[in-house]
């Protein structure tokens, strides 16, 4: 889709300076620039490319003072914050990108559930019984819901995410390939009947509040009994372990490879960094940051605490123990001098 300078200033709110008709199809970085490309500069790093890209059209804030002439074939848009104004045209290129809308076939809806207007429904998408699809849903090829689910208003599902049974996606969440939702919970009690094992039913569900969005080829596992809980505004990175009666807070992100085992409450805001593993049946307070490959065995009480290490604990004195880790081979050779001097045999 082609956009003119006039156009995006006009979305923007922003004012031209150079040819308004100059015309854009593609996005790209401004030291990539390339003639018919839209970019931005808001870096300071970056100030020399603008001289020298071969892009169509570059953002910039109002407040940035050219020392030398851009190239005849540039045009400026001038706006009161370049990155967030960029960012801006990000997502409505990526809506206009990802727009789709009717049933594709083969396809199977079964004929008690509910879809709402403007759905999208990928080729080989099953949607079992009694389900409620909301509106403008998006439905990927090779997607699976099971009986019973809600999908609420506005909520992607990219292709092969599978959600099972009972379970429920609030508005505006996006879910991206391969995630599975409501697969059982790692629920296993020992016998004395020959088996090692043996498998505890889980028969909760998975509850999805709005605006969550979850990166791809994670699992969220159902209850055992009630609900495995991602509050509103949750973000999970790809590979992402969430157990069985787990529950999330609000706008809590969590990084890629990390898990949480069964029945941890994590607070609100929380930010937990890449490959976190979180013991179960812990409580973690509103706002703790958790830096990566850290391990937590226990719970958090105080709000805000930054931890890190495995077994974590307070960045800071993770940070002066480090110092004298870090020097124990040294402090391991003086102490074997000095042994070697007061005993020589």
């Amino acid at each position: 889709m082609e956009f003119s300078a006039k156009q995006i200033a006009q979305i923007l709110s922003g004012v031209v300076e150079g040819d308004e008709n100059i015309i854009v199809s593609n996005l790209s970085k401004i030291e990539e620039g390339t003639k018919g490309t839209l970019s931005f500069l808001a870096n300071p790093a970056y100030t020399n490319y603008i001289y020298s890209t071969d892009a169509s059209i570059v953002i910039v804030n109002k407040t940035f003072i050219l020392e030398n002439p851009v190239k005849s074939s540039c045009t400026l848009i001038r706006v009161e914050n370049a990155y967030e104004s960029f960012a801006k045209l990000l997502e409505l290129y990526n809506q206009i990108s990802t727009e789709k809308d009717g049933i594709e076939q083969p396809s199977f809806i079964s004929p008690n559930s509910i879809m709402g207007n403007n759905c999208y429904v990928g080729a080989f998408a099953y949607i079992g019984q009694n389900v409620s699809i909301g509106n403008n849903v998006k439905i990927y090829p090779h997607v699976y819901i099971g009986d019973n689910c809600t999908i609420e208003n506005n909520t992607t599902l990219f292709s092969g995410v599978k959600i099972y049974h009972n379970c429920k996606v609030g508005k505006n969440c996006t879910i991206h390939a391969s995630t599975v939702v409501g697969s059982d919970g790692f629920g296993f009690a020992p016998n004395n009947e020959g088996h090692v094992f043996t498998k505890v039913p889980q028969i909760g569900n998975v509850i999805i509040e709005d605006d969550v969005e979850i990166g791809s080829n994670s699992s969220i596992d159902r209850a055992t009994l009630g609900s495995t809980i991602l509050r509103k505004g949750v973000k999970l990175d790809n590979l992402v372990q969430i157990a069985h009666n787990v529950e999330i807070g609000e706008n809590t992100v969590i990084a890629g490879l990390s898990g949480v085992a069964g029945s941890t409450k994590v607070g609100k805001n929380c930010m937990i960094g890449a490959q976190v593993g979180i013991a179960g049946h812990l409580r973690i307070a509103n706002g703790v940051k958790i830096a990566g490959q850290s391990g937590l065995g226990s719970s958090i009480d105080k709000e805000g605490e930054i931890l890190q290490g495995s077994p974590a604990f307070n960045i800071g004195e993770f940070k002066r123990s480090y110092v004298i880790f870090r020097g124990l081979t040294k402090l391991n050779d003086k102490v074997s001098d000095l042994t070697k001097k007061i005993n020589p045999k």
